[in-house]
C-alpha cells in the first residue's frame, strides 16, 4: 500500500522553522466550541486531522477543535457528528473522510490524533509519519511489541513528532511523585504497587450479525483476524478481545505502570521478568482476564506488582517509606516526605502543564514531547509482557536492551501476529 508524503509550502516553512505557528486553544485560553474569532489564520496554524472520533476520540478532538480541518472515522454516524462538530465550532468547513488513507493526502493537515482501537495505532502512526504528519496516538501505544520499535524507527527516520496520550505525565503530582522518589526520599526502592481498573464489559453476549450499514466493519478489522461482526467486539468493548487490545492490562496499565517506570527511571528499558496470576470470566464473555496479578523483576532488584487487588495508581515503597500517586492524589508515609520542597540538588523532570499543549509545543520547537513515542513503546512493553505472562501461563524472561523474550520460542512469537492481507507493517 503506497501512501504519499509530499509536503506543501506550510510544511516545508515549518520543518524550516520558518513558520510562526500558534498554540492551541488549550495554550491560548480560547474556550472549546467558541466562534473561530481571533483565530490567527490557517497560514499560520498547525492543522489538524482527527483519525477516529468516538468517546476518547471526540474528547481529543475537541481539545484542538479550532485547528481541526478534517475528520476520519469508519462509522458514517460519528464522521457526520463530529463534521459538524467542528464546523458548528469553528465556522469552517471541515473535510471528512471514511479513510485514513485519503486523510493523509490532505496536504493542509500538519498533525494527527489518532484515537483508534489498538489494533490500528500502529499502521496509522506509521503512516502518518511518512507523510510528513506529527502524531498524538492514544495509549497504550500498540497492540503488540514489535509495532512499538517500529514506530520508534518511523518517527526517527522521518523526523516526526509523536506524542502517546499517557496524559498523567503532564499532571504536577505525577511528576512530583516520581521527583521525589528518583531523589531518594524513600531510600532504596524495593517494591512498586499498581493498581489497575476491573472489567467493565458491557454484557452479556449477543449473536454475531451482520454489520450496520454505518460501519465499514472490512476497514474497521484492518490487521486483525477476519471475524463475524458482533456489535458487542466492537466501538468500546474491543478492550476485552486480544485481537484489538489486552483489557485493562493495557487500558490502565499503559497509565499507572508509565508512572512506575518514570519513577524507577526505566524510560529506555524495563523489567528482566515477568509471572502471572489469573482468573477469566466463568461463561466467557469476553477474552481477557476479569482479574489478574503481575509481579514484575527489576535487574536492580525491585519488585512490581500489577493488578486488580492493589490500590488504584502507584505506589513506591522504599526503605524509608512510601510514596502513593493517583489522579488527584498524592499520600506518603510519613507525611513530612511529600511536604519537605525540592531542593536545587534533587533530581527535576520534564515539565509539561497540559498533554495536548506539549505536544503542538514540540512540533513547533522539534523537542522530543513529555511522552515521547521512545517512552510509549517502552511502557507498553511493560503491559504486553504481563499480558503474554497470563496469555502462555508461563514466566517470560525478557531482555530490555536486545528486546527479546528469551528461552521460550512460542513466547516469543507472542511479540507480534501476522496481519491479515493486505495490511503489513511497511519496511522501515
Amino acid at each position: 500500500m503506497d501512501v504519499k508524503y509530499n509536503f506543501n509550502r506550510r510544511e516545508f516553512l515549518r520543518r524550516s522553522g520558518g513558520a510562526a505557528l500558534a498554540l492551541p486553544t488549550i495554550l491560548t485560553g480560547t474556550a472549546l466550541g467558541a466562534p473561530a474569532q481571533g483565530i490567527p489564520p490557517a497560514s499560520e496554524r498547525i492543522l489538524i486531522g482527527a483519525i477516529g472520533v468516538g468517546n476518547q476520540g471526540r474528547g481529543n478532538m475537541r481539545q484542538h477543535i479550532q485547528n481541526v480541518i478534517a475528520v476520519c472515522e469508519v462509522d458514517s454516524q460519528r464522521l457526520a457528528e463530529a463534521k459538524a462538530t467542528v464546523e458548528k465550532a469553528t465556522g469552517r468547513t471541515c473535510a471528512a473522510y471514511g479513510d485514513y488513507r485519503k486523510l493523509l493526502e490532505n496536504k493542509d493537515v500538519d498533525a494527527v490524533i489518532v484515537t483508534t482501537p489498538d489494533h490500528w495505532h500502529a499502521l496509522i502512526t506509521i503512516h502518518a509519519c511518512m507523510a510528513g504528519k506529527d502524531v498524538y496516538c492514544e495509549k497504550p501505544l500498540t497492540l503488540t511489541i514489535r509495532e512499538g520499535r517500529e514506530m520508534v524507527k518511523a518517527a526517527r527516520k522521518y523526523n516526526r513528532i509523536v506524542q502517546t496520550g499517557s496524559q498523567q505525565r503532564s499532571a504536577d503530582n505525577f511528576r512530583l511523585a516520581c521527583e521525589l522518589v528518583r531523589s531518594g526520599r524513600l531510600g532504596k526502592i524495593h517494591t512498586v504497587r499498581v493498581g489497575i481498573a476491573k472489567v467493565n464489559f458491557s454484557g452479556p453476549p449477543v449473536p454475531d450479525s451482520d454489520p450496520p450499514p454505518e460501519l465499514d466493519y472490512d476497514l474497521w478489522l484492518g490487521p486483525a483476524p477476519q471475524r463475524p461482526y458482533n456489535k458487542l467486539r466492537v466501538h468500546y468493548n474491543f478492550r476485552f478481545f486480544w485481537d484489538y487490545s489486552g483489557g485493562q492490562m493495557t487500558n490502565w496499565g499503559a497509565h499507572h505502570l508509565d508512572i512506575a517506570q518514570w519513577g524507577l527511571g526505566m524510560d529506555d528499558s524495563g523489567p528482566v521478568s515477568a509471572e502471572a496470576k489469573a482468573r477469566f470470566h466463568k461463561d466467557n464473555w469476553y477474552e481477557v482476564p476479569e482479574w489478574c496479578e503481575v509481579t514484575y523483576k527489576y535487574a536492580n532488584g525491585i519488585t512490581m506488582i500489577c493488578g486488580q487487588s492493589e490500590r488504584g495508581g502507584t505506589t513506591f515503597e522504599g526503605e524509608k517509606g512510601v510514596i502513593y500517586v493517583n489522579r488527584g492524589r498524592l499520600e506518603s508515609k510519613p507525611e513530612d516526605i511529600i511536604k519537605e520542597p525540592l531542593k536545587e540538588s534533587d533530581v527535576r523532570l520534564y515539565v509539561s502543564k497540559s498533554h495536548h499543549g506539549n505536544w503542538l509545543e514540540c512540533i513547533k520547537t522539534r523537542k522530543l514531547p513529555i511522552c515521547d513515542v521512545e517512552i510509549g513503546h517502552r511502557s507498553a512493553t511493560v503491559c504486553h509482557l504481563g499480558n503474554i505472562a497470563i496469555r502462555s501461563g508461563r514466566k517470560v524472561t525478557w531482555d530490555p536492551a536486545k528486546e527479546e523474550i528469551v528461552g521460550d520460542p512460542d513466547q516469543a512469537k507472542m511479540v507480534h501476529y501476522t496481519y491479515r492481507a493486505p495490511w503489513q507493517l511497511p519496511a522501515l
